[in-house]
């Protein structure tokens, strides 16, 4: 086998050879010359600015050479059916260049048509990718090299890069430091593997815990997801790779929570659509300059975004100063005629985004189908050249800043074997796996298990032996696998005896019906259960991992229901009934209605959807290695029907019932978040003192600074994440009713103080007024910090004045 993979790679190489070997050399001393005419033209001189060098090469463009910028081709599997180039590709419409190449060799998970011979070694991946883009340099009239994108939110979506938890994991680590190393990680492997360009961070809020893309998001407040997003796009650039924020704009809160074929169709009043879901992108924007953003396939009031003028244009370039490229979401343009019906057919889609603002669009399709209508409409005077100049041109300025037409290969092809998946960027990976588990309940003290002193110990759940919720579609891929009873059963070593019984599967039969018409269970499930509870009877303690894999939350994968799924209760419930202690291990990607297991089960640990060394994560958290310091970014509802429930929340929105008067008289509704924002235990305790403000009166345009000391109180070194909210005490427009605008987390020894420091901007005091002006107005602001959105242990206030 390995003979014959060598002598195909030989063959391949010599094919490639034999493609270039009759190109003069334009490879010169600190230049290329692209357009292989003898001569260095402004747009091949590095030492020209780039907008010079932008308009040098529009002007040598022909319409052919223009179009093929404004396209993607999807890689080896998806679109492209060749590993490397062939001689047949100078009859291919990229003959005249391309804007991106997606996802190319990268042997993407449960693709089997996608995996390639040259996604690793890491290095063999380097000079694949080298061969590709030599030919576009090499074979094309202009020589304008290639974008290569890939997905990236929990680490770069390759065989075997780094892999990092859900990015619901990574928000709960509130952890600014750690995710800016995270994007550097995710951004050195791009380079060293010849990607320039990363989706990545998702910046939506996630409003509706039914949506299944709840666990691609790192929580539902603006804020946090700003701070974290800011820094997963610094990390990513500061390598030299491009970082394209996804899914701009309001697209997280579909109606219904429904997702997949289902219009989403968001219900977001003017003064929401600006304060949550387009805050984070405009902040990440202004702040960390990324260079992609993509444009979701949803409408808002009634526009679709990729067809909207204001969306592209007036909001993303003339007022948050985007000057990137835009790339649609995969069939965002095919719905402007397809399911939106603002057009009457593909033709008059194209037209309407590129005025719009698009500048590629992406979908897994040959990509002349954007591109042959595009020439049609620009030859017959529909797109004026103006418009496609300004399309074309933003994409090459990408490419002119990442140094592609100064350096378009991987130097050092070999470094990537190195590079990628190190020692120390799975230690990173390790470290963030950690810092992201939320311990929900501790009754008693209950955790952390103390294996000196326990004889047997019983694992089981449908979980305990899964590893898919590790990997997803924009994930890397064939990592190994540590599940959580491999992890408990390593860590326990000969100490204790650690039993197995699955008890139940994730879903029964009927599922997800059975969530509204419930059925008795099978003879199977029965057993299945019976035989969980006889082991559970002769254990001294019992770890029950339940929760939802890959194939009940996704995208695609909206839920009707938040309950455990399946038989998973009927298990908890059997296995409470020995009257052993019971420690519920939640693997999941949404927040779950466990309301029952709240109650009765006396200690809960949040996972949610962990690495590939989920399970020694866990077995350390569980035994006390690791202090669950992360914190929840989303509100835990008890019920589907408190839904919309979320943090930030307008005043009086989250109140009970009147039970008396004109407008109540009884309660008829359950009230309150199982679990609040914010919220998460410790295996130690701190205390908070000393809250000052360093000024009590401040004009609308200073900045205001805040210090807090904490301190541990309790018996073990444990991590806090110290939380600031403010509220706008009167305001002009109703306002939310406290809003976060700080957070850090710390670790800190026993009986260890540390004084925190926080500032406020003026943006983080500002108001939309009600001409729909960002405003800061006069009048008195309350600052409160806490462990928790509810927790909130002091307060002092401030007061602006004109």
């Amino acid at each position: 086998m390995a003979k014959r993979t060598l002598l195909m790679i030989t063959v391949v190489v010599s094919s490639c050879t034999m493609l270039f070997a009759q190109q003069p050399n334009i490879y010169r001393k600190g230049w290329i010359d692209f357009n292989k005419n003898g001569k260095k033209d402004i747009f091949e001189d590095p030492a020209q600015p780039i907008e010079k060098r932008v308009a040098d090469l529009l002007a040598q463009m022909t319409l052919d050479e223009k179009t093929c910028q404004t396209a993607t081709l999807y890689g080896y599997g998806r679109v492209l059916k060749d590993e490397l180039p062939t001689p047949g590709w100078k009859n291919e419409i990229w003959k005249d260049g391309i804007a991106n190449i997606d996802e190319d060799l990268n042997s993407l998970a449960y693709n089997s048509k996608a995996q390639t011979q040259f996604s690793y070694p890491f290095s063999k991946h380097a000079w694949a990718i080298n061969i590709i883009q030599k030919w576009f340099v090499e074979e094309t009239r202009l020589g304008i090299p290639v974008d290569f994108t890939n997905e990236g939110i929990h680490g770069l979506c390759h065989d075997r890069a780094t892999p990092f938890p859900a990015p619901i994991n990574i928000g709960s680590t509130w952890d600014k430091a750690l995710v800016r190393k995270m994007g550097n990680i995710v951004g050195a492997e791009a380079k060293a593997l010849g990607y320039t360009n990363i989706y990545t961070p998702i910046l939506d809020p996630a409003r509706d815990q039914r949506w299944g893309r709840v666990p691609e998001c790192y929580g539902e407040s603006p804020f946090l997801i700003a701070e974290l997003g800011k820094q997963m796009v610094l990390g990513v650039q500061e390598q030299g790779v491009a970082s394209t924020l996804k899914h701009y704009a309001v697209y997280s809160v579909p109606k219904g929570g429904r997702d997949g074929d289902a219009r989403t169709d968001p219900h977001v009043a003017p003064r929401e659509l600006h304060q949550l879901y387009l805050y984070p992108f405009r902040r990440v924007i202004e702040e960390a300059a990324p260079m992609g953003v993509m444009s979701s396939y949803n409408d808002w009031d009634g526009v679709p975004i990729t067809g909207s003028h204001y969306f592209l244009t007036e909001l993303l370039r003339q007022q948050y100063g985007f000057t990137g490229y835009v790339v649609s979401d995969s069939e965002a343009l095919e719905f402007l005629y397809r399911k939106h019906h603002v057009a009457e057919d593909y033709k008059a889609s194209v037209k309407q985004a590129i005025e719009a603002g698009l500048n590629v669009r992406t979908n897994f399709t040959w990509p002349g189908d954007y591109i042959m209508p595009l020439r049609e409409l620009v030859n017959e005077g529909s797109v004026s050249m103006k418009t496609l100049d300004a399309c074309v041109g933003d994409v090459l300025r990408v490419k002119f800043k990442l140094g592609l037409f100064d350096q378009p290969y991987v130097a050092d092809t070999v470094a990537a074997n190195k590079i990628v998946h190190s020692a120390a960027s799975e230690a990173l990976a390790l470290e963030m796996n950690r810092k992201s588990m939320v311990l929900l309940k501790n009754e008693h003290n209950l955790l952390p298990l103390d294996v000196s002193k326990l004889k047997n110990i019983l694992v089981t759940g449908p979980l305990a032996t899964e590893g898919n919720y590790t990997t997803s579609r924009y994930g890397p891929s064939n990592n190994k696998v540590i599940t959580v009873l491999e992890g408990i059963t390593n860590y326990v070593g000969a100490k204790a005896k650690v039993g197995y019984a699955k008890g139940c599967e994730v879903t029964d039969a009927t599922w997800p019906e059975s969530e509204i018409i419930p059925t008795p269970l099978s003879k199977t499930e029965q057993n299945g259960i019976n035989e969980a509870v006889a082991k559970a009877r002769q254990a001294d303690v019992i770890i029950a991992v339940v929760g939802e894999s890959e194939k009940q939350v996704g995208e695609g994968l909206s839920r009707t229901c938040l309950n455990l799924p399946g038989r998973q209760l009927q298990l908890l419930m059997a296995l409470q009934a020995t009257g052993k202690p019971v420690v519920m291990v939640m693997i999941n990607g949404q927040p779950l209605t466990v309301n029952w297991e709240d109650r009765y089960i006396p200690a809960i640990l949040e996972a949610w959807f962990p690495g590939p060394q989920s399970g020694r994560v866990v077995a350390e958290t569980l035994f006390g290695d690791n202090d669950p310091g992360g914190r929840l970014t989303v509100t835990f509802p008890k019920t589907v029907g408190q839904i919309e429930y979320n943090f930030p929340f307008k005043p009086a929105s989250q109140a009970g019932q009147a039970s008396s008067g004109n407008n109540g008289y009884g309660k008829s509704s359950v009230n309150g978040a199982l679990y609040p924002f914010g919220f998460g235990l410790s295996y130690t305790e701190f205390a908070y003192s000393d809250l000052e403000v360093d000024a009590e009166i401040i004009k609308p345009n200073a900045d205001i600074h805040i210090s807090v000391q904490i301190k541990n109180i309790g018996k073990r070194k444990g991590d806090e994440v110290v939380q600031l909210y403010l509220k706008d005490v009167v305001s002009s427009v109703t306002t939310y009713d406290y809003d976060l605008r700080g957070f850090e987390r710390t670790s800190l020894e026993p009986g260890e103080t540390r004084t925190l420091k926080f500032t406020l901007h003026p943006d983080d005091l500002a108001l939309l007024d009600k001409n729909m002006n960002w405003t800061v107005e006069p009048g008195k602001f309350r600052v409160m910090v806490g462990g928790s959105s509810t927790d909130l242990r002091l307060s002092k206030e401030f007061t602006v004045i004109n």
